[in-house]
């Protein structure tokens, strides 16, 4: 059962198909807080705003928070200090920010009543008074193809330091949205706005389901009055402290479970029960501290077949404690070089037996994976890898590298994938905080390789890749 279950009940029985949307506002609803400060970061950083300018945004982004001045004079001030710039850096700029800095602030919640819409093939679209640089990079994460905001006119590839249209704010919204019912055929009268501030009162009472998200006070009266109703989620407005500490206190918990093995080696003589003992142990305390929860499907096919190579898609740095958690014994890793230069953690990692790789040099890193089938065939060890070679922010997997392929065909043992679901919703990429959560993970069927060769070997992993993405692609597919 998702995790979500209860919060997308009202789409999940809703009618289904495109005449019906589902309209979102950007900052504070999709994402927590506002990405209008990333990108006065960034700007600051490139040394794109003068002091003047800095000082002139600040006070400008503080004035309309206060609602001293309107939002028309902030996003003027904001076309301004982008004039002369060229579009096509900016581009690149906006997809560096989303990936460093907005990925993270995703409300898991938020993005799964997007996937909700999705399923029933609900006309999905994001509504944003934000300018495109700062929306359009989650929403082509998200899956939405719909987007409208607020644009800056470009001249020959340059900011001319003017808007580009009519404000996406307001009545701007309103607006927005009857052009998208007009082009998508909509009944706005059947369809959803979630909206978390009375910025957007407009578009709330035009639609026929207004759905406050994350409200701000004076909206959650106005709704509270009007009978619609609110949630308000809090997954990414944990105290970081917190958040940072069970990171911090799991990889603790690593090395303490390393040490916690060396009296069964000294006791049994046997290196592999002593790292047998520690990966279940680091397993179980590990998840309690980071409040990790893992709802499995096809658990059986964990003990089917073994040894053999296991290989997950890898979305978050707690990928390694969930195959812990499932693997539990029996079994060798492959982690990047860099570990090995993190106090006590590289130390501990290669105590477990974890095969440390080169990813800049690919010959190393293949003669580092031969003892590896050595190991498999002589001690019955599984081996565990993440065939992408590094993490992704999207549910789609990046293209499989052939390593783990190489050794379950070299070794003779069936390759069994691990689909990991929603990891980033406990540990995004980019973040040193770890949330409480419940992360969805499917085992699929053991793969027989008795029968690859190198010659067949790129058509088997493009299989195992649309296993995949077929996994994947299960949460958005329409219903």
């Amino acid at each position: 059962m998702s995790p979500y279950t209860e919060i997308t009940a009202e789409i999940d029985n809703s009618p289904a198909g495109p005449q019906i949307a589902a309209l979102f506002d950007f900052d504070g609803t999709i994402i927590a807080g506002y990405s209008v400060f990333s990108f006065l970061r960034e700007q600051v950083r490139r040394g794109d705003l003068a002091p003047s300018e800095i000082v002139a945004t600040v006070d400008a982004i503080a004035r309309f928070g206060l609602g001293y001045s309107d939002y028309a004079a902030l996003m003027a001030l904001s076309a301004q200090s982008m004039k002369g710039l060229k579009e096509e850096d900016y581009l690149g700029v906006a997809q560096t920010i989303f990936e460093r800095d907005i990925a993270k602030k995703i409300f898991p919640e938020t993005r799964a009543l997007i996937e909700a819409h999705m399923r029933k093939g609900h006309t999905v679209a994001i509504i944003s008074s934000a300018t495109p640089y700062q929306v359009e990079p989650c929403a082509k994460y998200l899956g939405i193809d719909i987007v409208a905001c607020t644009t800056m006119e470009i001249d020959n590839g340059l900011f001319t330091g003017e808007l580009g249209g009519p404000l996406c704010f307001g009545i701007g919204k309103v607006n927005a949205a009857l052009d998208i019912a007009e082009a998508k055929d909509v009944d706005l009268a059947n369809s959803y706005f979630y909206s978390d501030s009375t910025d957007d009162i407009e578009l709330l009472e035009h639609v026929g389901k207004p759905r406050p998200l994350n409200p701000s006070s004076k909206l959650k009266e106005i709704a509270a009055a009007r009978g619609w109703p609110v949630r308000s989620f809090r997954s990414r407005s944990s105290s970081s402290t917190v958040g940072w500490t069970r990171n911090i206190a799991t990889k603790v918990s690593l090395v303490g479970s390393a040490l916690a093995g060396l009296p069964i080696w000294a006791l049994t003589g046997s290196k592999q029960e002593a790292r047998n003992f520690s990966t279940s142990l680091f397993a179980d305390v590990a998840t309690a501290i980071a409040g990790l929860k893992l709802d499995v499907v096809g658990e059986k096919h964990l003990w089917a077949e073994r040894p053999a190579v296991f290989i997950f898609n890898h979305q978050s740095d707690i990928d390694v404690l969930i195959c812990s958690k499932l693997l539990r014994r029996n079994f060798s890793g492959v982690g990047k070089a860099e570990i090995k230069q993190m106090p006590f953690v590289g130390t501990a990692m290669e105590m477990a037996g974890v095969v440390l790789i080169d990813r800049a040099n690919s010959k190393s890193a293949i003669a580092a994976l031969d003892p590896l089938i050595e190991r498999v065939k002589q001690d019955q060890i599984s081996v565990v890898m993440a065939p992408e070679g590094t993490r992704t922010h999207s549910k789609k997997p990046k293209p499989f590298k052939k390593g783990a392929f190489h050794i379950a065909m070299q070794a003779g043992v069936p390759i069994i994938p691990i689909v990991i679901h929603n990891a980033m919703d406990v540990s995004p990429k980019g973040d040193t905080l770890y949330y409480p959560g419940t992360v969805e993970v499917e085992i699929l069927a053991p793969i027989n390789t008795s029968r690859w060769t190198v010659e067949n070997l790129d058509k088997q992993v493009a299989k195992v890749e649309a296993l995949y993405k077929k996994a994947l692609d299960k949460s958005t597919k329409v219903a």
